[in-house]
């Protein structure tokens, strides 16, 4: 059972939601929209994991690579970051070896979020 949930704002989760599915492979669980048809918030699967998003007026500013990031462990890291460099992710660290055994890559989305993919399991 999942435990932690990390919840991410996007200016329009419509898109968001669109695009995670593409580049990082993920699927949509739950999207629950408002009476108006805009997205109240929405759930978002990748194999056990699950991440939950809604909407936002004002974008923040935009985070450093090394401010925070979601890790999201990936069978085959080449192979998810080829997909995302496809669909328009900005690949910010290339696929890398670690010297604890996991295979590492960092991209950010359309609105700036670094998300890190390895296959660390810890």
């Amino acid at each position: 059972m999942r435990t932690v949930y990390p919840i991410l704002r996007y200016p329009d989760p419509r898109a968001a939601i669109d695009w995670l599915c593409s580049a990082f492979g993920f699927q949509a669980h739950a999207v629950h929209e408002t009476p108006d048809g805009s997205i109240a918030h929405a759930e978002l699967v990748l194999d056990t994991g699950m991440i939950m998003l809604g909407g936002r007026a004002d974008a923040p500013p935009r985070p450093a690579a090394d401010d925070w990031s979601v890790y999201v462990a990936v069978p085959d890291v080449d192979a998810h970051c080829a997909q995302a460099r496809a669909a328009g992710a900005e690949i910010i660290r290339e696929p890398f070896d670690t010297d604890y055994g996991s295979r590492d890559y960092a991209a950010r989305d359309l609105a700036g979020t670094v998300w890190s993919f390895g296959t660390y399991r810890p």
